[in-house]
């Protein structure tokens, strides 16, 4: 179907749902419907009593859902230019082997299950890893990533692969997000590597639904200010752009939605069916509570201009983990054209990463590590601070301070 999410009966994931239940205000979106990561071998079937695949799928049956989201996230060299969920899979012959027998391989069958028929299963693949082969080759972990055989595209093509025979799944690619691939020269080399990769595929330009962007995000839908403004010029005169302002650095996309449009319009124009649709994770970027503007600035300098008009209120949009927003708009779908569904991906309360080299350690996943931009007191080289939360945990595990934050700064509010 062109769109899996119409008439969607969304399944809501108990074990997320009793811990935001269990948090002061969070009943208000304790019902909300958010993804379930796999985001280890041992996540698929755990031998600790926690919940695995299986158990959630059979949760969604017995919830009477038709919709339930999966992200595939374990590629070898994962995060290959961050830390604070490095993966537990090295980019060597042997790490991409186990990428594909004991973790692919296992989720396929699972997903294959005609138990689970019913099910329209909508897999989110590799969050942030095409990207990284389109910005940040100069890291070595990225660049080992380019590998022929056992790169990200060999891998992907892969598991687009093996997931496209099973028609109750549905793939939507990860593109990062506008602050990432926004810009003109970042766009275009991006729609030719990830259109390359799927191409790649068994099932060509039909191996995916779509694609997904702001996956784990901050940037807003809108900018209800200043959108209009994007590609105009600023002031009197004429020779000043409104996108070379210092937050936006030259980009043309301030906000998700232009992104995702422009996206899907490009891929259509590079061979992909006018029935792909795009997906936006808005968990965690409705960028509501006291500090959200009301009206736009009336400042005749440019930086204080957007500073003062724009609703994201990172101090540079490249900051990813742990930030102050608030969880967005609620799960929808066909909320504007070309866009299948608004969701949630990121469970609100999960943290992105460790706050310290003290707090970096998790004996289950042992490979995350501490990143600096997680650091709440570090400042770059370009003197930006991270505006990272403080005492926040490893990636992935509940971060109470970090849920209260995004309740209270909920955009639409909370009712």
């Amino acid at each position: 179907m062109d769109n899996p999410f119409v008439d969607a009966r969304w399944y809501v994931d108990p074990i997320w749902s009793a811990k935001a239940q269990a948090e002061p205000g969070g009943s208000k979106i304790a019902n909300v419907s958010t993804a379930v990561w796999m985001d280890r071998i041992g996540a698929i079937a755990p031998d600790n009593g926690a919940w695995g695949l299986r158990d959630h799928l059979d949760a969604a049956l017995d919830q009477n859902a038709n919709v339930i989201k999966v992200v595939v996230y374990d590629l070898p060299n994962r995060d290959c230019h961050a830390l604070a969920s490095n993966g537990e899979l090295k980019q060597t012959a042997e790490g991409s082997a186990r990428y594909r027998t004991e973790y692919v391989d296992v989720i396929a069958g699972i997903f294959s299950d005609p138990k689970y028929a019913s099910l329209r299963i909508i897999a989110i693949i590799e969050p942030d890893s095409l990207p990284n082969l389109v910005t940040n080759l100069s890291t070595p972990a990225c660049q080992e990533a380019t590998d022929a055989n056992y790169g990200y595209v060999a891998n992907t093509r892969y598991t687009l692969s093996k997931l496209y025979p099973i028609k109750n799944v549905y793939s939507y690619v990860d593109i990062g997000h506008s602050g990432w691939l926004g810009w003109t020269d970042n766009f275009g080399k991006a729609v030719t590597l990830i259109g390359n990769a799927i191409k790649s595929a068994t099932g060509g330009v039909n191996s995916i639904a779509g694609f997904i962007s702001n996956t784990s995000g901050y940037t807003p839908l809108y900018e209800p200010f200043l959108d209009s403004l994007a590609n105009g010029t600023f002031g009197t005169g004429g020779g000043t752009q409104t996108r070379q302002a210092k937050f936006y650095e030259w980009n043309p996309h301030f906000s998700e939605v232009s992104f995702v449009q422009a996206w899907r319009t490009a891929m259509i124009s590079a061979g992909f069916p006018s029935t792909i649709g795009m997906l936006v994770d808005t968990s965690r970027n409705g960028w509501g509570g006291p500090n959200r503007p009301t009206a736009v600035s009336t400042s005749t300098t440019l930086d204080t201009f957007i500073d003062q008009s724009r609703i994201d209120r990172r101090a540079h949009r490249g900051n990813w983990c742990n930030q102050p927003g608030g969880v967005g708009e609620r799960p929808q779908v066909a909320p504007v054209a070309g866009v299948d569904a608004y969701v949630w991906i990121k469970p609100p309360g999960e943290s992105d990463g460790a706050a310290s080299k003290e707090l970096s350690f998790d004996p289950q996943d042992p490979a995350k590590g501490f990143d600096r931009n997680c650091d709440p007191t570090y400042t770059n080289a370009a003197g930006t601070t991270t505006g990272s939360l403080a005492n926040a945990p490893v990636a992935g595990r509940w971060f109470k301070e970090g849920f209260q934050v995004l309740l209270n700064n909920a955009y639409p509010p909370l009712q």
